[in-house]
């Protein structure tokens, strides 16, 4: 299973790049595009922050920081070899996310984002959407699923 979830995550970062790559070429001149009309539209964004633009310029302090939290999950799921499928589809998804964000971070110093939704104000991308169900599936697996949580929800009920 860790080797399927590393595939997958490679896979998704490369979904990521040729996306990034089409909207660069083809967006940046344009700037933006109304694909629904008040809900969704495609506009294109250089992101030198983290999450919502914070944190600007501090790009090697933010590669530095993706390369180690994606090698402590990737050292974890392969010392401890979870049985969850939930726990590698979530690692599947920050790990590809992530890998997706750290190649722009290195070779633009910037993270293209694109995707505009009218009831979320911020642009992202497909990398900060792949992290953040990645994410909310990795604390569902911690919270209900692994053993840590579980001693947690056992402990609750006493």
């Amino acid at each position: 299973m860790p080797y399927i979830a590393v595939a997958v995550g490679i896979v998704l970062a490369i979904a990521d790049q040729i996306i990034k790559f089409f909207v660069s070429t083809n967006l940046k001149e344009i700037g933006s595009v109304s694909v629904i009309d008040n809900l969704l539209s495609f506009t294109y964004v250089e992101n030198n922050g983290v999450a919502f633009g914070s944190f600007a310029g501090n790009r090697w302090i933010f590669v530095v920081l993706t390369t180690a939290l994606i090698a402590a999950i990737l050292i974890y799921m392969f010392k401890k070899k979870p049985k969850s499928k939930l726990f590698y589809a979530s690692v599947a998804l920050v790990v590809g996310g992530g890998i997706g964000n750290l190649i722009d971070r290195i070779f633009y110093g910037y993270v293209i984002d694109y995707i505009s939704l009218s009831f979320f104000p911020p642009v992202c991308n497909f990398a900060d959407y792949c992290i953040t169900v990645g994410t909310v599936l990795l604390m569902v697996y911690v919270l209900f699923f692994s053993e840590v949580g579980k001693k947690e929800l056992k402990n609750d009920k006493t």
